[in-house]
């Protein structure tokens, strides 16, 4: 995530979330903990330490920023209409009551030499899994990307 987007980020969560600063933790380091509690999958230990934190500040801080991310949903959140009964679209008409289509790809990347293992395909490449869902408009909507080339997309 950029500066810029971080930024946007905390000014929705302080208007519109309702995440308000505290005396003692910044909105930017309450949000900045629940992004790396979320991106890292580390415990409240580890950021603990990091950010010199008890752990019940953590967890109360982690808590208030998923509430207010929570209360965003109506505005960060687009609601999609499912493939209807009276749909023309020849590539949609299969779909009924669909969102949109799941693919996975695998995109070939440079590591260094010892990572390549991780990344080998089992075609042998270097590469890595990106799993994406996409709306009928052609417009993503989920994207997860980063898996090894050995993981598998089923």
């Amino acid at each position: 995530m950029d500066l810029r987007t971080f930024g946007i980020l905390c000014g929705l969560l302080h208007v519109n979330g309702r995440v308000k600063n505290d005396g003692l933790v910044t909105l930017e380091e309450q949000v900045c903990i629940f992004l790396h509690l979320l991106a890292h999958h580390v415990k409240n230990r580890t950021i603990r330490s990091r950010y010199i934190r008890s752990c019940e500040t953590i967890s109360r801080y982690f808590n208030s920023v998923l509430q207010g991310i929570l209360r965003l949903q109506g505005s960060l959140l687009r609601v999609l209409k499912p493939v209807g009964e009276s749909y023309t679209e020849y590539r949609w008409k299969c779909f009924k009551n669909c969102l949109g289509a799941l693919d996975g790809t695998y995109i070939k990347v440079c590591v260094p030499k010892t990572d390549k293992p991780r990344y080998r395909t089992r075609k042998g490449e270097i590469a890595t899994n990106v799993l994406a869902v996409y709306s009928r408009e052609m417009q993503f909507i989920f994207v997860l990307p980063g898996w090894e080339g050995s993981a598998s997309d089923s």
